[in-house]
């Protein structure tokens, strides 16, 4: 599974790198970005989570 960031959306608030640490950053330019290339199974829970969670929507998982 791929972590997905919509740029257009973030308002670079860091709940995603607070609560999926290992798949999400917030950058020097002030919006989240995904740091893997594959979510690993074990980090699924927690991409939900920061998805559920983003006051903005900009978060989402794809196959």
């Amino acid at each position: 599974m791929k972590a997905l960031v919509d740029p257009t959306k973030c308002a670079g608030i860091g709940l995603c790198e607070a609560t999926a640490p290992s798949v999400f950053e917030v950058g020097d330019d002030g919006l989240g970005r995904v740091v893997v290339d594959e979510v690993s199974a074990d980090d699924v829970p927690a991409v939900q989570e920061a998805i559920g969670n983003c006051p903005a929507r900009a978060l989402a998982l794809a196959d």
